[in-house]
């Protein structure tokens, strides 16, 4: 595998920001590592981060490298810092920034797959919530998209926040975002009634503050008949629980085998 920190500009942003990106390579004599590489443009993963994190979690805190590397994946993990993946009300347009230019920059950097059966989103908590809107807004992009820990009921986490908590005026403003694109209840309602959506991937552990918000939101799928595989068992919102769980979710992904 190659490691990659890739360090780029970004024209939303107007700002120099970053990237970690994994590639796949071949490999025979590599001690310890099983590496393939057999596809021209690779499928991809964009893995997405949680609220304290960056674009270099994912590989300080679990061993991502290692399990993608059988499966000749590629992951692109984009910086976006406290943003909830928004087009900040106060702040940068980290939405358009993640759905707009993080595909077309990486794609024109690297030998990536722009087709649908290849493409995959995931992401923890706050990069759960990141994943399910990104495919559920674009459901024409993934064909599959997975949520560990994910902020699933962002409408009852801005009203039941402290006045003393700022965050989330500055990203989303004042208004009632319910019945908008970043409201995931009403995202899979509307895209429940589509022939072709993606495929998704709930998880979240019995111990975690989120894991009542995540039953409602299975609980809507299951209402509108979106059928959604789902991994409630114990574990709390923590990185172990988040290395085992990518695991599961790398072999539920609907990836094409390498030639």
């Amino acid at each position: 595998m190659a490691l990659i920190q890739c360090q780029f500009y970004s024209e939303v942003l107007n700002l120099s920001t970053s990237m970690t990106v994994i590639l796949p390579q071949q490999t025979t004599t590599q001690i310890g590592m099983e590496n393939n590489r057999g596809r021209e443009k690779l499928q991809t993963l964009y893995l997405l981060h949680g609220l304290s994190d960056d674009d270099t979690i994912w590989t300080r805190r679990t061993s991502i490298e290692r399990y993608v590397a059988p499966l000749g994946l590629a992951v692109v993990m984009p910086q976006v810092h406290h943003s909830f993946y928004t087009d900040m009300k106060y702040g940068n347009k980290y939405w358009t920034f993640l759905t707009e230019e993080i595909p077309s920059i990486a794609r024109s950097f690297f030998p990536l797959s722009d087709a649908r059966e290849d493409n995959f989103v995931a992401g923890l908590s706050m990069g759960g919530y990141g994943a399910l809107k990104w495919a559920l807004n674009y459901p024409e992009q993934f064909c599959a998209a997975a949520s560990l820990s994910g902020v699933t009921d962002i409408v009852k986490r801005i009203k039941t926040s402290s006045p003393e908590d700022g965050l989330f005026p500055l990203i989303f403003g004042t208004e009632d975002i319910s019945g908008t694109k970043n409201d995931l209840f009403f995202l899979i309602k509307s895209v429940s009634k589509l022939k072709e959506k993606p495929l998704i991937y709930q998880a979240c552990g019995t111990e975690d503050f989120l894991y009542e918000d995540n039953i409602r939101f299975k609980e809507l799928c299951e209402k509108v008949n979106y059928k959604i595989t789902v991994n409630f068992g114990p574990g709390e919102h923590e990185w172990g629980y988040w290395d085992t769980t990518i695991q599961d979710v790398l072999e539920w992904l609907p990836l094409k085998k390498s030639n």
